[in-house]
């Protein structure tokens, strides 16, 4: 990375305790643009953790042909449990060292695990406080105050886009396919979304404790009911619906047949046990919505086994794409509509995805779109470090 901040974060908790918890933000790589990556707040948020994404972040990121450069950040604080009250004294907290180190032509940070809407609100907020107005510093915000459209759908739209390219150039599509989703937070909801327009029957989606197999496909709108406007464990969408059934533990412990895997979830949650199984089941097609949630074993089965595979890096881009879209907009003081937005996610997916086909190809990499992905992001970040010289 070209920069590492550590920092402290004192907040006060609702007892009046004063709590610490651990704050950074790592700069990756700034060739082609500013720092461009999400903020986590997790129990389990580490430097070496946000390293290791911040890499993948600048692949990513170089591959959307946006001018953005990498980096991500986050605390090993956890919103669950916590009041609103509670999250506002954090965020504040840790915007508050953060603001020294971001702005709208240097890091713009946005939300990741752990920090949504409200989490990004609270951190505008206090970065307006104290550095004056200006909507470009963070994404993901709420439209009132220069959001973007689509933005939260971006992730699990742009995987379904993706998937549905790689699908097509291999004779396939997602129309009768049946679809396990890992997940059930933003990406997860609207991959459900978009694949059942396609065609796609989905029928599982997972949190920490376990997970539903829903066998008429997930029902959409109780999800969302669920998860966002209730806040409430996967436990509950079984008790409304006669068709699905939770079970307790990983989604990738079920032993029933489906076609396409769409892992949402978090790192390494497939190892390469569960890939096997995978390819018992009569998978076809692995795509990541998650950030690298397939081990390097994993990996190896799949590529053993000639799956078509979504790397992370490329499959769950839209996210940060429209992200780097928002900033435009702010940049530009307008808002443009869900269509044009939706329209121009579709096409960034659909360059990426002939990025990563063309490159394999042309290294006669065959459909290792995995390899084709890490050579064209490679090729173009060190091309622009060169021609920059000792930077």
């Amino acid at each position: 990375p070209e920069r590492i901040i550590s920092f402290r974060v004192p907040w006060v908790d609702r007892n009046g305790k004063v709590q610490v918890n651990r704050g950074y933000r790592v700069q990756f790589n700034s060739a082609v643009g500013p720092y461009k990556g999400g903020l986590r707040f997790h129990p389990t948020v580490n430097q070496g953790i946000l390293k290791f994404l911040g890499f993948e972040q600048i692949f990513k990121n170089v591959l959307t042909g946006l001018p953005i450069g990498g980096g991500k950040g986050g605390a090993d604080f956890d919103p669950k449990g916590k009041t609103d009250a509670e999250v506002m004294r954090f965020c504040q907290s840790f915007m508050t060292e953060l603001q020294k180190y971001i702005g709208p032509s240097l890091d713009v940070p946005a939300g990741d695990i752990g920090v949504g809407g409200r989490e990004i609100g609270y951190l505008y907020g206090q970065y307006k406080r104290l550095r004056q107005f200006d909507a470009g510093v963070l994404t993901g915000k709420p439209l009132r105050f220069g959001g973007s459209l689509i933005r939260p759908e971006a992730t699990g739209y742009g995987l379904v886009y993706y998937t549905q390219e790689m699908l097509k150039a291999n004779g396939e599509s997602f129309d009768g396919k049946t679809v396990v989703v890992s997940g059930a937070g933003n990406v997860a909801q609207y991959a459900v979304q978009k694949a059942t327009e396609l065609g796609a029957k989905v029928i599982s989606v997972s949190d920490s404790n376990g997970y539903i197999i829903d066998k008429d496909g997930i029902d959409f709108d109780l999800l969302v009911d669920v998860k966002v406007k209730r806040r409430a464990r996967l436990t509950e969408y079984a008790a409304e619906r006669a068709s699905a059934t939770y079970y307790e533990g990983s989604v990738w412990t079920y032993e029933g047949s489906f076609d396409i895997a769409l892992p949402c979830a978090t790192q390494n949650e497939i190892n390469g046990e569960a890939a096997k199984r995978l390819v018992a089941q009569g998978v076809r097609c692995v795509s990541e919505g998650a950030n690298m949630p397939s081990n390097l074993d994993a990996i190896a089965v799949y590529k053993e086994h000639n799956l078509l595979y979504g790397p992370a890096k490329a499959a769950n881009a839209g996210g940060v794409a429209v992200s780097a879209l928002e900033m435009s907009q702010n940049s530009l003081r307008l808002s443009w509509t869900r269509e044009e937005v939706d329209n121009r996610l579709q096409n960034i997916m659909t360059n990426i995805f002939n990025t990563a086909k063309t490159t394999a190809e042309n290294y006669d990499l065959g459909n290792d779109y995995l390899a084709g992905a890490n050579i064209a992001a490679f090729e173009n970040i060190a091309n622009a470090m060169i021609a920059q010289g000792i930077v």
